[in-house]
């Protein structure tokens, strides 16, 4: 599917949405500073799923045991694999505030093997190939990871790749619209 095909949901309003959908709705558009937010108000729309989702999406895109720039070291390596302009466009504008600019970005992108990567963004990027492209993390990459991450981090870093993958596959059945022009 193509940013130009229309959703197969539309993103909806107050009617669609409901109080609390129509109000995350809007806070999330302030944020990104645009009019509409549409990810939540498409899948604001499950009235029932989605608040149930969103507070574990805010924890561990906001206060998680990763840090801001690891955690989106694997975001957009997870957009990247799945290529879901979507969340990569979220995710580069993101990224950025978090101290991972344009030229780290593209390091990321092209992969592990990238000159000028630290030890910890080769680990956690190959640690989220693997774990996309395979549903799981060798023992010799998890060896690796660990010496990088606390236990807590790194059952964080599973969830938050199935979290963003998941994600990246639900955006792009539903053809969620861009919120940005670019």
């Amino acid at each position: 599917m193509s940013a130009l095909e229309p959703a197969r949901i539309a993103p909806g309003g107050f009617k669609e949405l409901g109080p609390f959908g129509w109000v995350a709705a809007k806070i999330g558009a302030r944020g990104i500073r645009r009019p509409r937010f549409s990810l939540t108000n498409v899948i604001g729309q499950h009235r029932v799923l989605f608040p149930i989702w969103l507070p574990m999406s805010l924890y561990l895109l906001y206060a998680g045991k990763l840090s801001r720039g690891d955690a989106e070291t694997v975001i957009l390596r997870v957009g990247h694999l799945r290529n879901c302009e979507y969340e990569l466009q979220q995710h580069r504008r993101l990224a950025r505030t978090r101290g991972i600019g344009p030229e780290l970005q593209a390091k990321i992108f092209e992969g592990p093997d990238a000159d000028g990567l630290t030890d910890r963004q080769r680990a956690l990027i190959t640690a989220t190939d693997e774990f996309v492209v395979t549903r799981g993390v060798s023992e010799e990459t998890w060896v690796v990871l660990a010496r990088h991450l606390t236990k807590q981090q790194l059952i964080e870093f599973c969830m938050l790749a199935a979290q963003y993958d998941g994600l990246a596959a639900t955006i792009t059945t539903l053809n969620v619209p861009l919120d940005f022009p670019d």
